[in-house]
């Protein structure tokens, strides 16, 4: 399990927990990221956090990878939930009950969100894909429950496809960065109304122009409503949570 956290310089911070169960997911998922290479051992008890600087869309973000050391059920949650801005709860495509367990992470994650009424991003992944011929877990299983809690969903091998794995890393980054742009303040819109002059020469039209255009001050304001942007803002921070066992 993990969690991820990043920085634009001078603007975003990104940090992304995920949540894998069992334990044995995320870390290769995120040496895989880190160093594009495959550990087939670690010890699963030690919690760690990883930085990595990447350029995601032309833009750098200082990612920070935290490897969570919960083994079996969600523990110490709200240390997770308070510094994430994006979730990735992970689990294994053989091992069932590792996908069962992933219920109850996006279950916390889902009251979290509606608590503090701010929609984090979750991705939900099947890792392990080169253990097809031992898969416990069909991809339409995970799709179903990706869309139940509202979850992007993607199935990688943090064994073979570097390209994949990089792929739901970023896409994390992508995600917190839309909700970002979708909970800016919404500026007031200013619009100016010109009446037509008739039978006027066209220099006296345009003195007639400038003179009808009101001042800011006695222009009419539309404020463009939004329940989002009524929502509780936060600092533009971005948060990936890769498993509490939560990128």
């Amino acid at each position: 399990p993990a969690s991820v956290r990043g920085k634009s310089p001078g603007a975003h911070y990104t940090s992304v927990p995920e949540s894998a169960l069992p334990a044995d997911s995320f870390p290769a998922l995120i040496v895989k990221f880190l160093t594009k290479r495959f550990i087939s051992e670690y010890d699963p008890n030690l919690e760690d956090t990883y930085t990595s600087e990447e350029s995601v869309d032309q833009q750098s973000v200082l990612l920070k990878v935290m490897d969570t050391a919960d083994q079996d059920a969600p523990v110490n949650c709200e240390r997770y939930l308070n510094w994430a801005s994006a979730f990735l709860v992970v689990y294994s495509i053989e091992n069932k009950r590792s996908f069962e367990g992933c219920q109850q992470y996006l279950e916390i994650i889902a009251q979290h969100s509606k608590g503090s009424q701010h929609d984090y991003p979750v991705l939900l992944l099947g890792n392990k894909l080169d253990m097809e011929q031992y898969r416990q877990v069909t991809k339409a299983e995970g799709t179903s429950l990706a869309a139940r809690y509202g979850c992007l969903f993607h199935e990688v091998s943090a064994c073979l496809d570097f390209e994949a794995v990089q792929h739901v890393f970023y896409e994390a980054v992508r995600e917190v960065r839309r909700e970002m742009e979708r909970n800016l303040p919404v500026r007031p819109l200013f619009i100016i109304e010109e009446k037509p002059s008739l039978h006027l020469s066209p220099a006296a039209a345009m003195a007639s122009r400038f003179k009808e255009i009101p001042s800011v001050a006695q222009a009419k304001v539309v404020t463009v409503k939004s329940s989002r942007a009524q929502s509780k803002r936060k600092a533009p921070t971005l948060t990936l949570l890769k498993g509490f066992k939560i990128f």
